[in-house]
């Protein structure tokens, strides 16, 4: 206790350099804590993105092999009925242009079904989403996310607009009947055009469009609990059975993709955070510089204290105490800073705040270990000071 008071005592003594061992301490601590925050947000970012475009269960598609790469609805059926699969719903994706209030842009135009909604995450906000009655009719009507609807209407409710959509020669009028909140809108907010607009409608109402109604991917969930891999390949023996073909179709797991991609995400954000952590090494240097001048400073004092009794270990843990502190204070400031920082961007780029509690924690703990560890040899030094050649110091 007596060296923590010692320590708070010498800091303010000295509050000019000590201010800037502490910013150098907080700037180290800081760069690792935006890393882990920028790290935490991008994927949860980019889970949220994969699940709004419907990135879960089983991509089935045609192999290289198979000259037929098309689906039918009897295929469609079969593979509904395996005991495996919740849900199942065709795909389409199309890039096309799109007109609306005179104004073209690009957007990936999203071909499905009515059991779209039960594989991905499409969270109505306004209308209503598309029925079987509109699969089976080919209604040319089409679901938008909040973030189409905001950049083109400034509003979120645009249902009953009409919006136009063109591929090679064809133009047909689509209406609005639903707005959800999914569908690419961070990316989008992110990147701007650099990310298209994302629309739904009805797969059988791209007939009207060059790609026509001819499903080429279907996308299944699997009910809870099953083993992925044997239900993968129960899921092509049934399509093998469906079609008369052995080894026709391929079935890519899109979680299991999604978290080999989550494992990336954090190799990245790990090799970043360890970039970062260099700068924590300096600021460990610049300690261990200051802390010299201190001992050169206070080697009188030191001599004094030895001389009325105090032992080695006493003026060891005096200049190790202080280092503690300094570096203690400086992890603090920079994770306060680095937290409020995170969280102001986040809000302003419209993403969701998300923090890494333990990585936070580790910050400020190795802040401090490194400030002990670079002020071992100058508390060292002070230790080992003779008494007599300390009280002719200067």
């Amino acid at each position: 206790m007596d060296s923590l008071l010692f320590a708070f005592r010498n800091i303010r003594r000295k509050r000019l350099r000590s201010l800037l061992t502490v910013a150098g301490i907080a700037i180290g601590v800081l760069s690792v804590v935006i890393v882990s925050i920028i790290g935490e947000v991008g994927k949860s970012a980019v889970n949220q993105e994969l699940d709004s475009m419907g990135i879960g269960g089983l991509c089935l598609r045609a192999t290289e092999e198979n000259n037929d790469k098309y689906f039918t609805q009897s295929m469609l059926q079969a593979v509904s009925e395996n005991e495996n699969v919740l849900e199942v719903t065709p795909l389409l994706t199309k890039m096309a242009t799109i007109r609306v209030c005179a104004t073209d842009s690009q957007a990936v135009v999203w071909g499905v079904d009515d059991n779209a909604s039960k594989i991905m995450s499409m969270e109505l906000l306004h209308g209503r989403l598309i029925n079987s009655a509109d699969v089976r009719k080919g209604a040319r009507v089409c679901i938008v996310d909040e973030s189409f609807a905001m950049t083109h209407y400034k509003r979120t409710n645009i249902v009953g607009k009409n919006i136009s959509l063109s591929g090679d020669s064809s133009e047909q009028t689509f209406t609005v009947i639903g707005v959800v909140r999914s569908g690419g809108a961070i990316l989008q907010g992110l990147m701007g055009e650099v990310v298209p607009s994302f629309l739904y409608t009805p797969y059988t109402s791209l007939g009207a469009l060059p790609t026509g109604q001819r499903v080429t991917q279907i996308v299944a969930k699997l009910s809870d609990g099953v083993d992925e891999e044997e239900a993968t390949l129960s899921v092509l023996r049934t399509l093998d059975r469906a079609t008369g073909r052995s080894g026709g179709y391929r079935a890519q797991n899109l979680n299991q993709q999604k978290d080999e991609l989550n494992g990336v995400m954090d190799i990245v954000a790990l090799v970043l955070s360890a970039i970062g952590g260099i700068s924590l090494l300096v600021a460990g240097l610049s300690i261990m510089t200051v802390m010299l001048v201190t001992v050169h400073e206070r080697t009188r004092e030191i001599g004094i204290k030895k001389a009325i009794g105090a032992s080695r270990r006493i003026i060891l843990f005096e200049f190790l105490a202080e280092s503690a502190v300094l570096s203690f204070i400086g992890g603090i400031s920079g994770l306060l800073f680095g937290i409020g920082a995170g969280f102001v961007g986040c809000l302003l780029l419209g993403l969701p705040f998300s923090v890494d509690a333990k990585a936070l924690l580790f910050c400020v703990l190795f802040s401090v270990v490194i400030g002990i560890l670079f002020g071992v040899y100058p508390a060292s030094k002070a230790a080992v000071l003779s008494p007599a050649r300390s009280l002719r110091s200067e």
